[in-house]
């Protein structure tokens, strides 16, 4: 036994000499020694090392360290040179066309600077706003009443969606002015959305300070100059408003509208209205009228003779006249008004729609109660053109 743990020994001590295994061991010995040199180097050298990005004209530039030289920026470029923004992107009108959603677009024109004295020259305008199923029938009429008054209106088209507008002539002041439409049915809550989609758009030009709702069945009775007087100077708004008993007025009433909208607080009126900036931005910004009417007031409610006159009437009833700027006759019945066509149309008759009413106009009477008046056909365009520029005093 002592014999054999002697051999073992002898030969371990025999194969540490061998000169091979020598050689291993101090190999590996080497390797670890340069493994904890390079650690020790690079650990050293990484703690006094920074890197920095800087972007200069689109490209990321890498320097290292404290003791690189700085960089050379370009110089800054002369007052003189910047142009200036200002107000000019604020102000300006957005293009009619845009692609807003109506909660985008209501949203954004129901925006309201606190201070009321703009740091800016401003030429208050009348927004017409024309609500139609296709194109403008009387826009012959309309282009005359307009001309030498630029800079002192907006117009505004909300027509069917299937309206091919390409067919307006470029030279048209109608042209390019169709705001993104949605299909309207008559007396349906979709008129009500298409009346607010108008005044939203045209809240979007802060000069626009009077609102017109007009049909292409309408005419002016007075030049423009008369009739942008008128409405600038009026200290109060034109939405028709009337309580009326009846299954047409009260009888019109949903129970759950309440407490909301109680019976006594239902009205009625015309859809043509004329308002002021503020109660535009009161119609626009409204959800909680509104959303009683797109819930209860469907079939035969008419939403679009009820809407504006009850919530005009609950909210803003002191600055409202209750009475509507668009003549119409209903004497002879019916769900629609009379029709005019080309065989009604004289000197005569055109003076009594501009004369024959006495009304209150900013606390006096006045025998100027309309402004505009439908239903015109286009079969009377031909005689509108021979006889209203001359009563109208178009052009003066």
């Amino acid at each position: 036994m002592k014999n054999q743990n002697q051999n073992s020994i002898a030969m371990a001590i025999k194969s540490f000499n061998t000169p091979i295994n020598i050689i291993n061991l101090l190999s590996s010995f080497f390797l670890f020694a340069c493994g904890i040199t390079c650690g020790i180097i690079f650990t050293f050298y990484f703690k006094n090392f920074s890197v920095n990005l800087q972007v200069i004209n689109g490209q990321i530039l890498n320097y290292s360290s404290l003791n690189s030289q700085p960089l050379s920026l370009p110089p800054p470029l002369p007052r003189s040179i910047i142009p200036r923004l200002g107000l000019n992107e604020y102000i300006k009108p957005i293009n009619v066309e845009h692609d807003m959603s109506d909660e985008e677009l209501l949203w954004r024109s129901s925006m309201v600077p606190k201070v009321k004295e703009f740091p800016f020259k401003r030429v208050p305008k009348v927004a017409f706003m024309f609500l139609t199923r296709g194109p403008i029938l009387l826009s012959p009429l309309w282009e005359l009443f307009f001309k030498g008054n630029e800079g002192f209106y907006s117009i505004y088209i909300h027509s069917d969606p299937s309206y091919n507008q390409s067919q307006v002539d470029e030279s048209s002041i109608f042209h390019g002015r169709r705001i993104p439409s949605k299909e309207v049915e008559w007396g349906k809550i979709n008129m009500v959305e298409a009346e607010k989609r108008l005044l939203a758009n045209a809240l979007l030009d802060i000069s626009n300070q009077r609102f017109v709702l007009l049909s292409e069945a309408c005419i002016p009775l007075f030049n423009f100059s008369t009739i942008y007087t008128h409405l600038m100077n009026s200290t109060k708004n034109f939405v028709e408003t009337y309580d009326q008993p009846g299954p047409v007025g009260r009888g019109r009433y949903h129970p759950r509208m309440s407490p909301t909208i109680k019976l006594p607080q239902w009205r009625k009126g015309s859809q043509w209205f004329e308002m002021d900036r503020d109660l535009a931005l009161e119609v626009v910004s409204d959800q909680t009228y509104f959303s009683v009417f797109k819930k209860y007031c469907k079939g035969s409610c008419y939403a679009d003779e009820h809407f504006l006159p009850t919530f005009v009437s609950m909210k803003f009833e002191k600055r409202n006249t209750g009475r509507t700027l668009t003549w119409v006759d209903w004497s002879k019945g019916g769900p629609h008004p009379t029709r005019y066509y080309r065989s009604d149309i004289s000197v005569e008759f055109l003076k009594k729609l501009r004369s024959e009413s006495s009304c209150e106009y900013n606390g006096k009477k006045t025998s100027v109660c309309h402004l505009f008046a439908r239903k015109f056909t286009p079969h009377a365009l031909s005689r509108l053109m021979i006889f209203a520029p001359k009563v109208m005093q178009f052009n003066h």
